[in-house]
């Protein structure tokens, strides 16, 4: 009984950028816990190879999609699709985003705004895509790929910061406006994950000792610890949680 609280066969699950990094990891959590997994990324040879490539790891079907998460009519496109296709999209992750690192007075207006629309402004137009039919079935999981730095700041990382905490205030007020269809949204906050999107960081040793300093575990987290915590979010086990922020950082944030 406790095991099929964790069960996702039947479920269909939309995740935008998972063709990599931590997008990757939570289609190949879905995956292995029953749920067919649609995966999108701008780049359509890529969503298509990487689908193909979890199918043939996983009995569940994952399959990839091409969509620019800014471009509501490419959305809505998206979103019939996999409805059509599928029945449902039952569980949405919201996992695309960019970091752009340098000084707040070395910052230019097209870089943040860049950051600002992939991390923040992009959740928001995708799940306005997706809840109407949420509502319907009365049923949803919606999880929202924050960070700890939403939570507490770092040098050089103004617009990433400032758009993971509004990503987390955002969460809040979806949960407060779903809360009585069914539907839970919640925040995964991640401390430093050796991702692509972290190679800069790790390759330079003095940063990356820096990083190191604030971690009492003393390491960087491996993309794989957070599918225990994904599967939780999108299965019934979490079905009383909702508005909530985890953090899952090595400890950073403990001080």
């Amino acid at each position: 009984m406790s095991t099929n609280l964790f069960s996702l066969e039947g479920k269909t699950a939309l995740i935008t950028g998972g063709c990599q990094g931590l997008g990757r990891e939570f289609a190949k959590a879905l995956a292995s816990a029953g749920a067919n997994v649609v995966i999108t990324s701008r780049d359509a040879e890529k969503s298509r190879k990487t689908a193909l490539e979890l199918s043939n790891q996983y009995e569940a079907k994952v399959f990839g999609q091409s969509v620019d998460v800014l471009d509501v009519k490419q959305i809505n496109e998206l979103v019939n699709k996999v409805v059509d296709q599928h029945g449902s999209i039952d569980i949405l992750i919201n996992n695309a985003g960019v970091n752009i690192r340098k000084p707040l007075l070395e910052y230019d207006e097209e870089s943040w705004d860049h950051v600002q629309e992939t991390n923040l402004k992009a959740p928001f137009l995708v799940s306005k895509a997706v809840v109407p039919q949420m509502i319907k079935q009365k049923y949803g999981r919606i999880i929202n790929i924050a960070s700890m730095l939403g939570m507490v700041g770092l040098a050089e990382r103004s617009a990433y910061c400032s758009s993971k905490g509004g990503l987390i205030q955002l969460t809040k007020v979806m949960a407060l406006e779903w809360a009585e269809f069914n539907i839970t949204a919640n925040a995964v906050c991640p401390g430093p994950f050796a991702t692509e999107l972290n190679q800069v960081v790790i390759n330079n040793p003095e940063a990356n000792q820096v990083f190191l300093d604030h971690l009492p575990i003393n390491r960087w987290g491996k993309p794989e610890e957070l599918a225990g915590l994904i599967i939780y979010l999108a299965s019934e086990a979490s079905s009383f949680m909702t508005g909530s922020a985890v953090v899952i950082d090595g400890g950073w944030t403990v001080e």
